[in-house]
């Protein structure tokens, strides 16, 4: 069993994260601006405020775990521009003031810097809509951040191209910098299947340093 300190539980992918991490039996601090959000409960559950744009309030929520998931957005378009990079800085800063006891730190990325099939990256597809773009070059700048970060363990997982709602099946593929494509060619994952592979990131660790992707 892990100790996980998760933000973002009551989004689209934090709250299957969730409910994964305690369906094997995690124990987890979901992390809210307003507690009242969150009317889960559950034995290995607790609920605490907290800012991840803080780096005091994430070193102390952080401190004694064994991992910090960040599954924060912004909505639709610029609202992520004003939080998933200034959160990746937040979530380092406080963790460095852990020193050497420092959780892992895993956290959710984005598509738009992955490879396709001509080399290219998907932000750079035609047609993308501006509120769509912003999102991924958000993630894509929360990205270099991490990566340029050698004194916190931090891995980074992209989706699939498409990341919705949808059945667990507990089966997915994974690559490193190129989009998992299908065999009629498309990206996709479910919600639930995302946040099984994130687990199993937490509980096998392969990705330490690095951003890594899944899709069927």
């Amino acid at each position: 069993m892990s100790t996980i300190t998760l933000y973002g539980a009551t989004g689209t992918i934090g709250s299957r994260i969730l409910r994964e991490a305690l369906d094997r039996g995690h124990e987890v601090v979901a992390v809210v601006r307003d507690p009242a959000r969150l009317a889960e409960t559950h034995p290995n559950l607790t609920v605490s405020a907290g800012d991840v744009l803080d780096p005091d309030s994430v070193a102390d929520l952080a401190k004694g775990r064994d991992v910090v998931v960040s599954a924060v957005g912004g909505g639709d378009g610029p609202g992520h521009q004003a939080v998933v990079r200034p959160s990746a800085e937040a979530l380092v800063t406080g963790l460095r003031r852990l020193g050497a006891d420092a959780p892992r730190l895993v956290s959710v990325g984005g598509a738009g810097s992955l490879r396709t099939p001509d080399g290219k990256q998907v932000w750079d597809s035609e047609g993308l809509p501006e509120f769509l773009l912003q999102i991924m070059h958000a993630h894509g700048d929360a990205l270099d951040f991490y990566r340029g970060v050698d004194d916190v363990r931090w891995t980074n997982l992209s989706p699939a191209g498409l990341i919705e709602p949808g059945e667990r099946t507990g089966a997915y593929r994974t690559a490193l910098e190129d989009l998992v494509l299908d065999a009629d060619g498309a990206s996709r994952i479910s919600t639930e299947d995302y946040a099984v592979a994130l687990l199993d990131e937490i509980e096998r660790p392969q990705h330490q340093g690095r951003r890594f992707t899944v899709g069927y």
